[in-house]
């Protein structure tokens, strides 16, 4: 079965075009090396996706014959990724709601007194 094929009939990306545009940006990795999306998968191979900043890292167990329901997902891969690419993800979002989102409006009052310190002490 295609590598794309596979990744979502097993439910990583929507349709197949996603899943063939992220092999062909080599999101996509067997056996440690990159791949196009005509690439063939087989059972016992290891298929690393990278999506939002995470590196899941799969196993296939079995090629499934067309998409699967959610529930039955497990009986064709392993899935294998580290904790911690799932925590430098949480770390990830707990930096990003420190800043505020652009086009939110003006500082407030207290983003001015930070701007005005931080002036202050570069003059200096």
């Amino acid at each position: 079965m295609r590598v794309d094929k596979y990744l979502w009939c097993i439910r990583y990306y929507k349709t197949r075009n996603i899943a063939t545009q992220a092999c062909k940006k080599g999101a996509v990795r067997v056996n440690d090396a990159p791949v196009k999306p005509s690439r063939d998968v087989y059972p016992g191979d290891n298929v690393t996706v990278r999506k939002n900043q995470i590196s899941y890292t799969l196993k296939v167990l079995d090629l499934p014959k067309s998409r699967l329901g959610a529930k039955l997902v497990d009986m064709y891969r392993k899935d294998t990724t580290p904790k911690e690419a799932f925590e430098a993800n949480d770390l990830l979002k707990y930096s990003k709601s420190y800043y505020r989102k652009k086009g939110v409006g003006r500082p407030t009052k207290k983003d001015r007194r930070q701007i005005d310190s931080y002036k202050d002490t570069e003059e200096e």
